[in-house]
């Protein structure tokens, strides 16, 4: 390959906007800025077993994790009921348990990507917001909420959500700190 090819290949490389190459721990991040509805949205396999319709998927245990999970799908409970805010990051390994007194929720679970690709939907409509193509197999999805106290009525506030994810055995459901101020 000629050096001229090689240079722009790194410069194309180097500008691409929703991958941020950092310390070898951070493997692509992204900022995510949508509406969804009814206080949730859906980090997905893009050919998933699961449904979001079954009786159980938004359990009474599921509200209160703001985590709701079924076989290639995870719901992610929101503050608001429609704008999200936030970023999620690809690693290569979990990030230790942090302090987490900055967040106001956090919670853990898996992820089976048997498609390769991995996306997040708004509810309901299942518009793609963000997709990303991964290795085949089990992610741990990690999500911070933040700022939740900030929201006044349904979609006015400035809620934030962290999302982390890599690839890793499955562990279940962790939840790390939970909101008290739950949606009635």
């Amino acid at each position: 390959m000629k050096l001229g090819n090689i240079l722009l290949l790194l410069i194309l490389i180097s500008c691409n906007p929703t991958v941020h190459m950092k310390q070898n721990e951070n493997i692509g991040a992204a900022k995510l800025n949508f509406y969804t509805s009814h206080r949730q949205f859906y980090i997905i396999d893009k050919n998933p077993t699961g449904s979001t319709s079954t009786d159980d998927f938004w359990s009474d245990a599921a509200s209160i994790r703001r985590l709701a999970v079924e076989s290639g799908i995870l719901g992610v409970g929101t503050e608001c009921y429609g704008p999200v805010k936030g970023e999620i990051e690809f690693l290569n390994h979990s990030q230790k348990a942090e302090d987490f007194a900055k967040y106001d929720h956090v919670v853990e679970g898996d992820l089976q990507v048997n498609s390769g690709v991995l996306q997040i939907i708004d509810c309901p409509t299942g518009a793609v917001e963000f997709e990303k193509i991964v290795n085949p197999g089990n992610y741990r999805v990690r999500i911070y909420s933040m700022n939740l106290d900030s929201v006044n009525g349904e979609d006015e506030g400035d809620d934030y959500y962290r999302i982390e994810v890599w690839q890793g055995e499955p562990e279940g459901v962790k939840l790390y700190k939970e909101y008290k101020n739950q949606i009635p």
